[in-house]
Order: structure tokens, then C-alpha cells, then sequence
């Protein structure tokens, strides 16, 4: 993340940037298991005035939910290797954390296209994001830093 790893700001002696790492995992972290808790609701419930469901079956709103889960991880292995060959990391996880903004504010649309491009985003800033953003922890410290273990403790509390 930086190479000069001597003059960081710190804060309870760890490394600013590890607390915005924890706040953008913890963000992300809350977009991912929000969407699973209510995707299947929202996909079953009927099509009603006051709470527009898409009633969809049980097997077609679970289809989709194993389709999105796996997706997530999934998309991981090309998101590392577009920051590895590409973007680099930072830039990986900027591009996934605006990949999953969009994906989120295009959700409010209620239309199908939208529904799935807004899926679709989610799924594509996520595979961004998730490779990337872990690596930027051991980043912060230098080799053999005893403070390094403690990091990755805070950063996966998020």
C-alpha cells in the first residue's frame, strides 16, 4: 500500500489505513450478508400495492440466491488477477467499492433489467473488492512486524 512504511500515521498503534480497510470490509461485509438475508424474502413474497415482492417459487428464489452467493466468491479469482496485472490493488478495490454503490442505488429501481444489473454489480465490485482489500492489510507492515497478526485480528472483526 505504501512504500514508505516508517513514516505512517498511527492510531492505537496500528497503522491509520488499517482502520479504513476495517470500515470499507465492515461496509461490505453488511452489503453482503444484508442482500442474503433478504433476497429470498424479497424474490417469494407476493406482488402486492403495499409490498411489491416478485412472487417467485421457493426453487426459482433459491436458484438465484445459490447463483449470487457463488457468484460473489467466485468472481473473485478474476478481480485478484485484474489487480495483479492491471489496476493494482488500491485501484481494484476503489473500482469494487464503486462497482457495489452502483449495483446497490440501481436496486431501488423497480424494474427487472434493473434488478439484475444491480445484482450483477454487486457481484463484479465484490470480486473487486474482496481479493484485494485483505493483501492491503499486510501491506501496512513491514516484514516480521510483531503488530502484523494483531492487524489482520481488527481488520477481520470488520
Amino acid at each position: 500500500m505504501s512504500n514508505n512504511l516508517t513514516n505512517q500515521k498511527e492510531l492505537f498503534g496500528h497503522p491509520i489505513g488499517l482502520f479504513v480497510l476495517f470500515f470499507t470490509e465492515m461496509w461490505e461485509r453488511f452489503s453482503y450478508y444484508g442482500m442474503r438475508a433478504i433476497l429470498v424474502l424479497y424474490l417469494i413474497t407476493e406482488v402486492a400495492e403495499k409490498n411489491p415482492g416478485l412472487g417467485w417459487s421457493n426453487g426459482e428464489a433459491l436458484a438465484l440466491y445459490g447463483w449470487y452467493t457463488m457468484m460473489v466468491y467466485v468472481m473473485s479469482i478474476p478481480g485478484g488477477i485484474i489487480a495483479d496485472k492491471l489496476l493494482g490493488q488500491r485501484k481494484s478495490v476503489m473500482v469494487g467499492c464503486v462497482l457495489l454503490v452502483a449495483g446497490h442505488g440501481i436496486l431501488a429501481v423497480e424494474e427487472m433489467w434493473a434488478f439484475y444489473s444491480g445484482l450483477v454489480l454487486i457481484v463484479l465490485g465484490v470480486g473487486m473488492l474482496k481479493p484485494n482489500i485483505s493483501t492491503m492489510v499486510g501491506g501496512l507492515y513491514k516484514q516480521g512486524d510483531i503488530r502484523r497478526d494483531k492487524g489482520f485480528t481488527i481488520f477481520y472483526i470488520g
